[in-house]
């Protein structure tokens, strides 16, 4: 009996603000939303909590007394996390802000913001968070495809991104056009490429970062 396919997380939104009052109201503000919120007072709680598998985004405050909201930016960046990040600012942390956004924050709230601000800034951030997972989802597919390929095919499909012809291929291997052949029919199936333009397309996916 096969197993049911699991069900997708709901998105959470964090929120990280040391101002209980002000933490407090954004967690009932997006209570009303239909999100699940988790709050976290201190920055070390929700370093130490933070889940990078489950759709999420991130209320952070800027300026908090164990770590600046810049600082655990820094940390989520070094953790490699694409969590969307939503800086709550006052007035005298604009530059911060700036600087944080510089960092890839995905936009800032200045105090006071209108509730409209919270929910659309919120909307935009989890589908920011939807967006990144799908792409990761690919790049993870594409790659399992590519590790099927064997040492042979890796070296003709590199050559055909190349834009090099089959007889050339076989030159440049030592082998015959119709071993290449055999070889490029292989690797078209196993990437499941429509065309080599879809071949290329998702060879430069894989090596975007090499």
């Amino acid at each position: 009996m096969s197993k049911a396919p699991a069900k997708p997380l709901k998105p959470v939104v964090y929120v990280l603000d040391d101002d209980d009052g002000m933490r407090k109201a954004l967690v009932a503000l997006i209570g009303t939303i239909g999100y699940d919120a988790v709050e976290f007072a201190r920055p070390s709680d929700f370093l130490r909590e933070f889940d990078s598998n489950r759709p999420a985004c991130l209320l952070l405050d800027v300026r908090m007394p164990e770590m600046s909201g810049l600082d655990v930016q820094r940390e989520l960046n070094k953790r490699g996390a694409m969590l969307p990040v939503l800086l709550i600012t006052g007035h005298g942390d604009v530059p911060m802000a700036v600087q944080a956004m510089k960092n890839g924050a995905l936009e800032f709230l200045q105090k006071p913001f209108r509730d409209q601000e919270l929910v659309d800034g919120i909307n935009r951030a989890l589908a920011k968070d939807a967006e990144n997972r799908l792409i990761l989802e690919r790049h993870a597919e594409i790659q399992r495809r590519q590790t099927s390929l064997t040492p042979r095919e890796r070296e003709v499909m590199d050559l055909v991104v190349d834009g090099r012809a089959n007889k050339v291929i076989a030159i440049d291997l030592g082998l015959s056009e119709r071993t290449v052949e055999i070889h490029r029919a292989n690797v078209m199936e196993k990437m499941q490429a429509q065309s080599v333009a879809h071949l290329v397309k998702m060879h430069l996916m894989l090596n975007r970062e090499n």
